[in-house]
C-alpha cells in the first residue's frame, strides 16, 4: 500500500492494486483509475477480457476520503470535489497526491516499455492532471514529474485545473514539445448526467489550446455515464496504434 504525505503530513492510504498480466510479449503498462467511490477491481475484469496481449494493466484503488460533493461521507476517491466539472473546485494536492501514487506504480516498470494512465471520471481527471503534469515536468507543487507517458485515455470525465493550463505551458519550449507529442483519447457520452459532456467538450478545447495537439474526442450518442462494448473497441483500436501494440480477436 503507498502512501502520500499531505499537507501537515496527512498521509493517504491508497487501497488494493489489482494487475492484470500481458498475454503475450509485454510492450506497455498503463495504469487505469476507477471512478468515485468504486475500486480497481470491476475494471481490472473489463480490462482483462480487451484484446490487447501487449499491455500490462495496474487498476489501483483510491484511498477512502471525505467527499464534498456527498457532504463529507467518505468513499474511494482520487481527490477532494464538490461538482464533477470544469468548473469545480480544484483539490489540487489531492490532484497531485493521485498523480505522485500512478507516477510511482509506474516507475519500476522495464526501461524498454511505453507507459499510459486512463481512467473512468474521476479517474479519467486524474489521469488528465497526470498529463498535464508529464508536460509540465513538474507537479503543481513543483517537484519534478518522474516518469515518460506514451498514452493518456479519458472516458466520461474532466480536466482539472482547466484554468491555469494554458500559462504553465506557455513559459517552455520544452512543456510545447511534451504537450504537442503527447497522445491523448476523450471520450463522451451525449447523454451524460453526472459529468455532462459539454465538459468533455470543454476539456477538449481547454488541452488543444494549451498545446496539446495530438488529441481524439469521440463522442456517443445516447450513452450516460457508463462505458458500452463499442466505446471499449475504439480505445482498443486507438491504444493498438499510439502505442504500436498488437490486437488479438
Amino acid at each position: 500500500n503507498g502512501h502520500s504525505g499531505g499537507r501537515g503530513g496527512r498521509r493517504v492510504e491508497y487501497g488494493r492494486s489489482y494487475v492484470v498480466r500481458p498475454k503475450g510479449r509485454h510492450l506497455a503498462t498503463i495504469v487505469w483509475l476507477h471512478g468515485l467511490g468504486d475500486n480497481g477491481s470491476s475494471w481490472s475484469q473489463l480490462l482483462d477480457a480487451l484484446p490487447l496481449p501487449n499491455i500490462k494493466w495496474i487498476c489501483p484503488t483510491a484511498a477512502t476520503r471525505p467527499v464534498a460533493a456527498f457532504g463529507g461521507f467518505p468513499c474511494t476517491a482520487w481527490f477532494d470535489v464538490d461538482d464533477t466539472s470544469v468548473d469545480g473546485r480544484d483539490d489540487i494536492e489531492g490532484l497531485d497526491a493521485s498523480a505522485a501514487h500512478i507516477a510511482n506504480l509506474l516507475s519500476s516498470e522495464p526501461s524498454d516499455v511505453k507507459l499510459g494512465i486512463g481512467g473512468f471520471s474521476m479517474g479519467a481527471a486524474a489521469a488528465l492532471h497526470s498529463a498535464a503534469c508529464y508536460a509540465h515536468g513538474k507537479f503543481s507543487s513543483g517537484t519534478p514529474y518522474p516518469i515518460t507517458l506514451s498514452a493518456v485515455v479519458s472516458l466520461s470525465g474532466w480536466l482539472p485545473c482547466s484554468r491555469t493550463l494554458r500559462g504553465k505551458m506557455e513559459g517552455s519550449h520544452m512543456a510545447a514539445r511534451r504537450a504537442a507529442s503527447l497522445p491523448i483519447l476523450l471520450s463522451h457520452g451525449r447523454a451524460d448526467e453526472v459529468v455532462p459532456y459539454r465538459n468533455g467538450e470543454r476539456s477538449t478545447e481547454f488541452l488543444r489550446s494549451s498545446g496539446f495537439s495530438y488529441l481524439t474526442f469521440k463522442s456517443y450518442n445516447g450513452l450516460g455515464h457508463y462505458t458500452i462494448p463499442e466505446e471499449m473497441d475504439d480505445v482498443c483500436r486507438w491504444l493498438s496504434s499510439r502505442l504500436s501494440v498488437d490486437r488479438s480477436r
